[in-house]
C-alpha cells in the first residue's frame, strides 16, 4: 500500500483528501491511500516521518510550505527559485530516504489563469505576501507580467500597503490576485480591503481560494464586472502535477 497525505495546521478546509479519494475510485487505484496530517509546529514532521514509513508523497500547506524546506534533500529549480515548497516525493533506496521538494501550485495557478488573459493584462497586484504569493508572482514573471506585491506590512521589495492602492495602480495592475487566507471558510465574511469601485470589466480578479466557491473578494468584483475565479480548478491541475510527480 503506498500511503500519501496533507500536511498543514488546519486541514478542515482541506480539498486533497476528497480529490484523491475520488481520483483513486474513479482510476480504479486500490493500492493506494490518502491522508491528513495536521501538524501544531513544523519540528513534528520528522516524527511523521519516522512514524510513516509506508509514505510515498506528502502535499503541504499553509503554513508549512517555506518551513518545510530545511527538512529536504532536494529542491527542484522552480521550487528554489520560488523559496516555497507544495509536493514532497519520498525516494527510498538502500534503505536511506531522501526527500525532493516541488511546487506544483505555479503550474496549476498558471495553466489556470491563462485562458482568462487577453493583451489589457500586463500587470498584476498580489494581494498576500505567503507561500502561495512566491509561486504565483514566479509564473507571472515567467510570462512578462509585471507584479506588485499589496501586504498589510509591506517590507519586502516591491510591496505597497492595501491604503496605498489608489485609481492609478487599479488602472495599471487589472490583474488582481488574492493569495491571503482572507475569506476562506468559516471565515468567510473577511476580504482584502481595496477600493473595489474603482474595479471595471478590464479587471481579472482570482482568489486562490476555493471554500466557499464565490468569496466577498470574487463578489465584488463581479458587481463592477470584472472578470472573475476561483482556485479550485488550480487546485485541480496541481494535485494532478503531483501525482504524477509521486509515480514517475
Amino acid at each position: 500500500m503506498k500511503l500519501y497525505g496533507l500536511i498543514g495546521k488546519s486541514l478542515t478546509h482541506s480539498f486533497s483528501l476528497s480529490y484523491f479519494k475520488e481520483k483513486f475510485i474513479k482510476e480504479g487505484i486500490e493500492d493506494a491511500y490518502y491522508n491528513l496530517y495536521p501538524l501544531q509546529t513544523i519540528d513534528e514532521f520528522n516524527q511523521l516521518i519516522t512514524d510513516s514509513s509506508e509514505l510515498s508523497g506528502l502535499n503541504v500547506t499553509i503554513p508549512y510550505k517555506t518551513e518545510v524546506i530545511p527538512f529536504l534533500d532536494y529542491l527542484d529549480n522552480a521550487a528554489k527559485e520560488i523559496g516555497a515548497v507544495n509536493t514532497i516525493k519520498f525516494n527510498r533506496e538502500n534503505s536511506k530516504l531522501k526527500l525532493y521538494g516541488y511546487n506544483t501550485d505555479c503550474l496549476g495557478f498558471w495553466e489556470s489563469l491563462k485562458p482568462i488573459l487577453n493583451e489589457n493584462h500586463k500587470k498584476a497586484l498580489i494581494l498576500g505576501t505567503g507561500g502561495s504569493s512566491k509561486a504565483v508572482s514566479y509564473s507571472l514573471r515567467k510570462a512578462n507580467i509585471q507584479c506588485l506585491f499589496a501586504s498589510r506590512n509591506p517590507i519586502q521589495e516591491n510591496s505597497i500597503s492595501y491604503d496605498q492602492i489608489n485609481e492609478q495602480i487599479l488602472q495599471d495592475y487589472t490583474i488582481i490576485i488574492n493569495t491571503s487566507p482572507l475569506g476562506m471558510f468559516p471565515e468567510t465574511d473577511k476580504y482584502p480591503n481595496i477600493p473595489y469601485k474603482l474595479v471595471s470589466s478590464k479587471h481579472i480578479l482570482y482568489d486562490l481560494i476555493y471554500n466557499p466557491n464565490q468569496t466577498v473578494f470574487l463578489k465584488k468584483g463581479q458587481e463592477q464586472g470584472a472578470v472573475i475565479k476561483n482556485g479550485l480548478e488550480m487546485l485541480k491541475i496541481q494535485a494532478n502535477y503531483s501525482w504524477k510527480i509521486w509515480n514517475t
